[in-house]
């Protein structure tokens, strides 16, 4: 390698900021993408005819295949410390899995990122407890700036709707649907912050859409922060102090217990 070549800095990952539909062909996913961790190998790119030959993603087609694989490289590989993390986490509860694929759709998908990140909590919050299926069409009107026809608004409101639905932020499948906050394990509450730090995006650590779409914001998000074990946190008018006790995401997940002995033997390395 040469010099150039090893001083080279490395970029930082960032969200996605290019509008797509890729939503109207792959959804929240949770139980793949937790296949899709447990058979990541670090620093190895999954190629669809070996998970198709090992049957990893059950009796499905190559090609479809193929599609499913494309988004979930986008949601995980796109952020490799994170992966290497999912890859080596162990015991982790189904809540704090389902926001961790919530999450990272939300890093991928711009249109998936605007609907359950402010167009849902901020409908919620002033006085409108539930979202219906044509609402949400007019809603993709504005949020696609007109570039898509009403049958694709159709089919596209009706993918977001049981996207959230599986993500926990919409009860129900028939209108009018109840819009409600999930719980927010410690675990997933850690997880995010940590990689929002090793990531670009729009907003503030303590001001998001990752955060919002969950509830957490001003005095609970504070009441929150305080009792995380992994930061130390503490806010008067607009000054905070906070402080984080692990030097990144690998760090955090090695020393709190997440991934077992051997994530601390690599971190430590």
């Amino acid at each position: 390698m040469s010099q150039a070549a090893a001083s080279k800095p490395t970029l930082r990952p960032r969200e996605e900021d290019r509008l797509h539909t890729r939503v109207l062909k792959c959804t929240l996913e949770s139980a793949n993408s937790r296949i899709f961790w447990v058979e990541s190998a670090a620093q190895q790119f999954m190629l669809a005819e070996e998970a198709f030959e090992a049957g990893w993603f059950g009796h499905r087609s190559l090609t479809r295949l193929r599609e499913l694989l494309t988004n979930l490289r986008a949601r995980y590989e796109a952020f490799p410390s994170a992966l290497q993390v999912l890859h080596r986490w162990q015991g982790m509860g189904g809540d704090t899995q389902k926001l961790i694929c919530h999450w990272h759709l939300q890093l991928s998908d711009p249109l998936y990122r605007q609907f359950s990140g402010i167009y849902l909590p901020d409908r919620l919050g002033v006085g409108h407890a539930t979202v219906g299926l044509q609402q949400v069409v007019t809603w993709l009107g504005d949020a696609g700036g007109g570039r898509w026809a009403g049958s694709t608004r159709l089919k596209l409101a009706s993918k977001l709707l049981s996207t959230a639905h599986s993500a926990g932020l919409i009860q129900g499948k028939r209108d009018p649907r109840p819009i409600v906050f999930p719980l927010v394990p410690d675990d997933a509450l850690a997880y995010l912050l940590h990689l929002l730090r090793e990531v670009d995006f729009q907003g503030t650590l303590l001001a998001n859409p990752y955060l919002h779409s969950v509830g957490l914001e001003g005095g609970l998000l504070n009441d929150r922060l305080k009792r995380l074990p992994d930061l130390s946190f503490g806010r008067q008018g607009d000054l905070v102090d906070m402080g984080w006790k692990h030097r990144d995401l690998a760090d955090w997940a090695a020393h709190s217990g997440m991934t077992g002995a051997e994530s601390r033997e690599l971190v430590a390395a």
